[in-house]
Formats: structure tokens, sequence, C-alpha cells
């Protein structure tokens, strides 16, 4: 990696070589044979300020260093790469915040006050040697184990956040949570409150797209992590549902997530998670006893957007996931019996999001009662392509702009005004009047719209 070629060659010969490590992400995936972080932390027995002043004065970085004197770092920017640059140092806490009280210490003890011992292994810039100052962190990489190099309960007690990146590494890396670290998680789950929500997000949407999401979720829901910050996706577990499905719907949901493609966006993985989450609320048993969702789908878009909100999803997120819950069923409604038109207007209502939407479909319905019919989404793909024949679906727009509605009907902007646009677009879509063809436009709605009184709705 160029970043630390030059922070090699620029502390060589000077009274750093040989004194500062690669620590943490970058040298337990290295010694895992995975590809290397972009995250670079170094950590020395020394003055992280002195040493970031020193790359500086070296023409090592992109801009001066911020230091935070409090915490003993240094953060700079080489080639693009943020590099933090750490003194060796031991923490105490206190007990209402994850910021801690920090001293100097050996490289040992600043092992000992890391998240994992997997985490604990150093490399030396200069040699490369690995040491594992607590002699710990090479046998459970091994074992595939994830354990806390001190009590589990005083770390979690202590940061909070390291019980969600257990998770994080567990579902990343299919490893196991130690007996004792889980039961740790357990009984601290509660302390996740003094975590910021922001936080809880960039973790959530980690373990979301990591190769074993649905078992972090799982480990979530399990642990008690997952009703600090989503309890109404915990009430998914356990409700049992009707003859198209096998599973309940926690469980079918975890199914979903799993048969969605590895390249699956963030905002397909938030939606398959919510695509259900409205399904507790609205369940009924009618007289024969069966069961029924109704209107699931906007029930659950609601709450899809009050979790969002919460964990402080940015509104262009919020909207695009909500949205995906509201239409999650209809491309799932598709029959042969549907007409051109039919498609159109479904082809059109989903705009953007469509792609997205026979994904989640087909992963729908791969965790569905597949001895039950469902949707051939193959012949919706050929009725889609045979709808849109000459014609741009996701461009249907009226043939005639508000201002020129407003002056044949004259009426100002209002219900109205969008009453005739719909109308308009309906036309189009149902292949009974052309994109261009003003002239028809204006007969159809003066037909449907010219006998109206101005503010009638």
């Amino acid at each position: 990696m160029e970043t630390l070629d030059k922070l090699t060659q620029a502390t060589r010969g000077s009274e750093y070589e040989g004194q500062l490590y690669l620590v943490g992400g970058i040298v337990r995936d290295k010694v895992m044979g995975l590809p290397a972080q972009q995250d670079i932390d170094i950590v020395l027995e020394g003055d992280a300020k002195a040493l970031a002043n020193f790359l500086h004065s070296k023409g090592v970085g992109e801009h001066v260093p911020v230091v935070f004197p409090t915490f003993g770092t240094a953060m700079i920017s080489v080639n693009g790469d943020q590099v933090e640059i750490v003194c060796s140092r031991a923490e105490t806490y206190d007990p209402n915040s994850r910021k801690p009280e920090v001293r100097a210490a050996s490289l040992r003890e600043d092992a000992l006050r890391r998240d994992f011992t997997i985490n604990t292994l150093m490399e030396n810039l200069h040699t490369g040697e690995v040491i594992d100052p607590l002699g710990v962190a090479r046998r459970d990489l091994e074992l595939r184990i994830i354990r806390t190099p001190t009590d589990p309960r005083v770390t979690f007690s202590e940061d909070p956040l390291r019980m969600l990146r257990a998770v994080r590494f567990a579902a990343r890396f299919d490893f196991a949570i130690e007996p004792e670290t889980y039961r740790a998680i357990e009984s601290e789950a509660g302390r996740l409150s003094i975590v910021s929500n922001e936080r809880v997000r960039d973790e959530l949407t980690k373990i979301l797209i990591s190769p074993g999401a649905a078992r972090g979720l799982e480990l979530l829901r399990e642990s008690g992590l997952l009703a600090q910050f989503a309890p109404e996706l915990v009430t998914t577990h356990g409700v049992t549902q009707n003859v198209y499905h096998i599973y309940d719907c926690w469980t079918h949901t975890m199914k979903v997530l799993e048969a969605l493609p590895e390249d699956a966006s963030l905002l397909l993985r938030l939606a398959a998670l919510f695509h259900d989450v409205g399904k507790p609320a609205t369940r009924s048993v009618d007289d024969n006893g069966n069961v029924h969702f109704y209107s699931h789908q906007i029930v659950g878009a609601d709450i899809t957007r009050k979790i969002m909100h919460r964990l402080r999803f940015s509104n262009d997120e919020t909207d695009y996931v909500v949205r995906m819950v509201q239409m999650h069923l209809r491309v799932g409604e598709y029959d042969s019996e549907w007409s051109d038109a039919a498609v159109r207007r479904l082809i059109r209502d989903a705009g953007p999001m469509l792609e997205d939407l026979i994904t989640l479909t087909g992963a729908d319905k791969s965790a569905s009662n597949l001895d039950m019919p469902s949707v051939d989404l193959e012949q919706f793909r050929f009725r889609m392509e045979r709808a849109q024949v000459g014609l741009k679906v996701a461009e249907i727009r009226s043939p005639l702009d508000g201002c020129e509605i407003m002056a044949l009907l004259n009426v100002p902007g209002g219900p109205l005004l969008r009453q005739a646009k719909d109308f308009l677009v309906n036309e189009v879509i149902e292949g009974r009047l052309r994109l261009e063809d003003k002239e028809e436009a204006t007969r159809l709605l003066l037909r449907e719209f010219g006998g109206r009184q101005q503010g009638e709705t």
C-alpha cells in the first residue's frame, strides 16, 4: 500500500524507526488473508502529536495534523487515506459516557483496552514482524472466536457500542461469540441507551451488508440488543402466517435477506428487513381460521419511517425504503390477465426502484411456501418489455403542462389541476393518447373537466 510505504520511508533512520506498530483491523485482516482495509491505525509508546508533526515536516500528509490531546491521538491524511496515530494508553470510563479518561501506558496495556482479542495484533511498520502482546489473538483467530481482552461486562459497560461490534464481527467472519462474552452482551444490552443513534445506525448497516447479515440480526434479537433500538422488528418473531408461508414472520424475513444477491444495495437490504414489519399490528383471523394481514404494507411503511428517523438515516434513504415497503406486494400481484396498461402503471409507479422491487419479490417468493401459486417473474419481465414498445413508460407525463391546463379550464393550481394532470397521464398509460398529441389532450380534457366549476374537487 502506497500510504504505508510513505510512512515507512519518512520515519526510517529517525527515532521512530522500529517503534511504530500497525494495529487493529488492518493487521487482523492481513493475518486472515483478507484484502487490506483503508483504515490505518498506528500505535507507539510515545507522543502521537510529535509523530504527526514530524510526518508533516517531512511532507507526509495532505493537511496540518488534527490533534486530540485529551485522548493522545492525532489524525493525518496520506494519499486520501486517514491515518490515526495513537500513543499506547490505558483508559477509564465515566458510567454515563463513552468518552474515556486516558493515561500513557505500555503496548501490552494498550492491547488490554481494545475491544476484542482478534484486534490486538500489532505489526512493526519497519520490520513487518507481527506481535501478539496478550498471547491470545492468534489462537482466537484460529478458533474463530470473538472475546474481549478483559472482563466482558466491564468492557461493554464502559463502551456499549462494542456489543454491536461483537455481533458485526461474528456476522462478517462467521465467528462464534465466546459464551461469557455473549452472556455479558445479554446482561449489558440496556447500556446501549448511552450510544448515539447515529453510531447504532452505522453498526446496523455494517451488519446488514455483511455476508452473515441474517445471522447477525438473529444475534441482535436473541441478545436483546435489537430491542434497544428497533423493538418493532422484535415483535415479528413468532408471528405465525398463512398458507402462503412456511415460516413465522421473523424467520421469513431472515430467509428473504439470505436470498438477496451478494451485491444487493444497503437500501434493498433495509427494504427486505422492514418489508413485513407491519404484520404483527395487522394480523387477523377470519371465521374460517384463515390468517390475514390487511394493509400491512401501509402500516409497515409508517413503522419503517419511524425506525429510520430514529436511527438518523437521511431523508432520501428513508423515503426510498419506505416507498419500497409500501410497494413490495405490487410485483407479486401481477398475473397474466393484466392489461398492458396495468403493467405500464406499475412500471411508472415504481420508477427507479423497479429492479429492486423485482429482486425483493424474487427473494420474498423463495422464502415463502413454494407449493402455493406465485408470480412468474420471467413472464412479468416479458410483459414489461412488450408494454413499453415505442413508449418510455418511466417518462410518461401529461401532454399539457400545468399552465396550459389552468388556462384551458380557467382554474388556479390545486386539487382540480392535479386531477386533470392525472387524467391525461392515465389516458397515455391506457394507450388512448399519445405523449405529443396536445390537440387530442385538449379535446379529452375539455370533455372530462370543461363543465366543472372553478374550485370543484
